[in-house]
């Protein structure tokens, strides 16, 4: 990235960079351009539009390049400024979580309507590789009266996951687990709901993703086995015993992975199965109840 040429103001700075992660082809490159220079220079990005006729200094400069740079190799925004919007919420992020997506917006909202239609106080929420935490704190920051437990395999993504239940000031309400899937519970633990957007790209496919993700996303968030289906077969084994009755399973899939988890639930003796579809009309959320005496009793 040149900028040795002056005067560089920070609408030049924009514009140059807006041109070139164009021709890199980058998701948003004007969006992208704003994000990085406020992060350079410390500020708010709604804050660049006064400040249009400004030279930044060279350590600001510097900073910039070396955000543009690595941008332009594919690294996620999310990961250059360490953090990530998810549900009108800012989340920290780093290599150690996969960075939150709208998809998972959708989980949410299922999420939502599965608490109201239980009606009842106290619920018991049960949130399967948490990551960053971004269901777990969402969820218990949008319904205060949520007792929430979150579980990740790997102890940098609790650890990080610990840091934004603080930052949006549910720490004391959500319970942070270290461990494979169910594992870390204790025998009898049960829940009014279970939420997972797990690992479900085929290994065979993990190559082939976009570079942006492939080379900078968590591997262990992102390889669903063999078929890609291999997290939902053990979700779907041990969910049963670990919902109250009336309990309800939601789980975030793959663009074409609906068809092939709907009966996998069935199978799993769960009686009302359906696929809810996002925003762009993609079944999405396989939502799972109705198991009767197959669940536990309180």
């Amino acid at each position: 990235m040149a900028l040795a040429e002056q005067p560089w103001t920070v609408a030049r700075l924009l514009e140059w960079t807006t041109g070139h992660f164009s021709t890199k082809k980058t998701d948003s490159p004007r969006l992208e351009a704003e994000i990085l220079l406020s992060q350079a220079m410390g500020c708010k990005r709604i804050e660049l539009y006064v400040r249009h006729e400004e030279f930044p200094e060279e350590a600001v400069l510097e900073r910039f390049r070396n955000l543009v740079r690595r941008r332009a190799l594919g690294e996620p925004v999310a990961y250059l400024v360490g953090y990530k919007e998810f549900f009108s919420l800012s989340f920290q992020v780093s290599k150690a979580v996969l960075i939150p997506r709208p998809d998972s917006e959708t989980l949410v909202d299922q999420a939502l309507s599965v608490i109201k239609a239980q009606n009842q106080p106290d619920l018991r929420v049960l949130d399967l590789g948490t990551g960053s935490g971004c269901l777990a704190i969402v969820l218990a920051k949008l319904v205060p009266t949520l007792e929430v437990t979150a579980i990740d395999l790997m102890q940098p993504a609790i650890d990080l996951a610990r840091i934004n239940a603080q930052k949006h000031k549910v720490e004391n309400r959500i319970q942070f687990l270290v461990g494979d899937l169910f594992c870390p519970l204790e025998p009898g633990d049960t829940f009014d709901l279970i939420v997972s957007n797990p690992p479900y790209i085929p290994t065979s496919e993990i190559a082939h993703l976009d570079a942006t993700v492939r080379d900078f996303e968590p591997k262990t968030a992102l390889d669903g086995g063999e078929d890609g289906l291999v997290f939902y077969k053990r979700i779907l084994a041990d969910a049963k015993n670990r919902l109250n009755p009336n309990g309800t399973l939601l789980l975030e899939v793959g663009f074409d992975q609906a068809e092939s988890v709907l009966p996998l639930a069935r199978e799993r003796g769960f009686q009302k199965v359906i696929a809810v579809p996002d925003r762009n009309r993609i079944p999405r959320i396989i939502v799972a109840n109705g198991l009767g005496n197959a669940g536990n009793e309180r």
